[in-house]
C-alpha cells in the first residue's frame, strides 16, 4: 500500500510537472530583471566579451527578445509593418510573421518609430502586440497566426503619445492588455481565442508605458501596473479596482518600469511623480500602505533591481544608485550614464543610452564597474533591455541584434 502511494505521489508530481508553464517574457521570468544563470564571467576583457554573431534583419524598434530552450523571438518594423521573428539560438532566421501596421507617430513621437514591446512566450503560443495595439497570438513553431485583436478598434482603447508599448502579460487562462479607454481601461482575454474575459474602467486613466505584473496571494491574484497619474491593482478574476496611488506632479507622462513585489511590499521606481516608493500591501491585496518615498530617484524606463536589502536604479544624475531597502535612503552611487540594468551570477549588466555595457561587482551597498565595452552596430537609440540566456548577453540596438559569450571557460 504505501509503495502504491508513493508511485501516486511521484505520478502527480510529473504530470504536474509535464503540465507547467514555461514562460520566456520581458525582464525575465518574474519580469524583475533578474537572471537566473550561472559561471558567468567575473570581468571582461578590455574589448568586451566575445561576440558569438549578430543579425542585421530584425527590423526598427526598442524591444528587447525572449529565449526559450531552442529558440528566440523578437519584434522589428519593415517598411511599416510590425512583425514577429524567430530565430534559432545562432541568429537563424526560422519564420517572421506580420502584426499590421506600426507605430509611426506625429509631431516629437515620430523620431522614435519601430515595435516597442517585448514577446510573451507560453509553452507553444507567442503573443505580442504592435505599437497601434494590434494584439495576436502566434504558433511558436510556425508562425501561424491563431488569433487576433485590436484596442484601439474593438476596445475602444486611447493611442497615448509614444504608441502602445507593453510586454502582455500572461497567466494560466488569459492575456491581459490596457486599452486606456474611459470604459475599456483594462482588458482581459482568454489566451486560446482572444475572446473578451472581462472588461474594467479602473480609473479612466490614460495607460502609460508599464508592462503589468500580478502578484499571487492565498486571497486573490492582483494585476498590477501603472497609468500616467496612478499606479494601481486590479483583482485578476473579475478586473474590480482593489486600490490606488496617486503620482505627484507628473510631466513626462512615462511610467514604464515594472513594480516588483518581495517580502508582502511593492516597491516602484517612476519616470516623475512619486519616484522610488515602496507600500506595504495588505495580505488579502486590497489596500496598500506607503512605507517610504524618495523623490529624488527618477527613472523613466531603464528598471530597476531588488537584490537582498538593496534597490539598484540609474536616474537622471547620470548615477546608478543603491537604495536601503528599509529607509528608501541613498546610501553608494556609481558614475554611469543612464540605461537599462539587469542582474545576473551575482553581477549587474547596465546598458547605458550612450552605448556603453558595464559589468558592475557589488559588494554589500558598494558598487565597482570592472568591464564595459561600447556598442558599435545599429543605429537610433540604446533603449533596448539586455537579456541573458545560457551564458549568453543578447544586446538589440535598431535593426540589430547581437549575441555576446559571457560564460566561464
Amino acid at each position: 500500500m504505501k509503495l502504491l502511494k508513493s508511485i501516486l505521489i511521484l505520478f502527480t508530481i510529473v504530470s504536474c510537472s509535464m503540465h507547467a508553464q514555461q514562460i520566456s517574457q520581458w525582464r525575465g521570468v518574474n519580469r524583475d530583471g533578474m537572471y537566473d544563470e550561472k559561471q558567468l564571467l567575473k570581468t571582461w576583457p578590455e574589448t568586451g566579451p566575445a561576440l558569438l554573431w549578430s543579425n542585421e534583419t530584425i527590423g526598427d524598434g526598442y524591444g528587447s527578445p525572449v529565449v526559450s530552450s531552442d529558440m528566440l523571438f523578437v519584434n522589428g518594423e519593415i517598411d511599416s509593418i510590425s512583425h514577429l521573428f524567430a530565430f534559432d539560438l545562432n541568429g537563424k532566421l526560422l519564420w517572421k510573421s506580420p502584426n499590421g501596421k506600426e507605430y509611426t507617430g506625429k509631431g516629437y513621437s515620430n523620431k522614435f518609430p519601430g515595435a516597442r514591446s517585448t514577446p510573451t512566450l507560453v509553452n507553444d503560443l507567442v503573443y505580442v502586440s504592435s505599437g497601434n495595439g494590434r494584439i495576436a497570438c502566434f504558433e511558436k513553431q510556425t508562425g501561424k497566426e491563431k488569433w487576433a485583436t485590436a484596442m484601439i478598434e474593438d476596445m475602444n482603447g486611447h493611442m497615448n503619445t509614444f504608441g502602445f508599448s507593453e510586454s502582455l502579460m500572461v497567466d494560466e487562462n488569459n492575456v491581459y492588455c490596457f486599452p486606456g479607454g474611459v470604459t475599456n481601461n483594462a482588458v482581459a482575454l482568454n489566451r486560446f481565442t482572444g475572446k473578451t474575459v472581462w472588461t474594467s474602467k479602473a480609473l479612466s486613466d490614460t495607460v502609460s508605458y508599464c508592462s503589468p505584473f500580478i502578484i499571487n496571494l492565498p486571497a486573490r491574484k492582483v494585476l498590477v501596473t501603472f497609468t500616467v497619474h496612478y499606479i494601481m491593482g486590479l483583482d485578476t478574476k473579475t478586473g474590480e479596482l482593489l486600490w490606488s496611488q496617486k503620482q505627484d506632479n507628473v510631466k513626462y507622462q512615462q511610467q514604464c518600469n515594472v513594480p516588483i513585489f518581495a517580502d508582502g511590499c511593492i516597491y516602484y521606481v517612476a519616470g516623475d511623480g512619486n519616484g522610488a516608493v515602496k507600500l506595504e500591501l495588505s495580505s488579502d491585496g486590497k489596500n496598500i500602505k506607503e512605507v517610504w518615498r524618495n523623490g529624488m530617484i527618477l527613472n523613466n524606463f531603464s528598471g530597476f533591481l531588488k537584490i537582498n536589502d538593496y534597490i539598484y536604479s540609474t536616474d537622471r544624475t547620470q548615477k546608478l544608485k543603491c537604495l536601503d531597502t528599509k529607509t528608501g535612503q541613498t546610501i553608494d552611487s556609481l558614475k554611469l550614464n543612464k540605461g537599462a540594468i539587469i542582474a545576473a551570477d551575482g553581477m549587474l549588466y547596465c546598458y547605458s543610452e550612450n552605448g556603453e555595457v558595464n559589468l558592475i561587482k557589488t559588494s554589500g551597498s558598494k558598487m565597482e564597474s570592472v568591464g564595459k565595452f561600447k556598442i558599435e552596430k545599429g543605429t537610433r537609440e540604446h533603449f533596448a533591455h539586455p537579456v541573458i540566456s545560457k551564458g549568453v548577453l543578447y544586446i538589440r540596438h535598431g535593426k540589430v541584434l547581437m549575441a555576446y559569450n559571457v560564460k566561464e571557460g
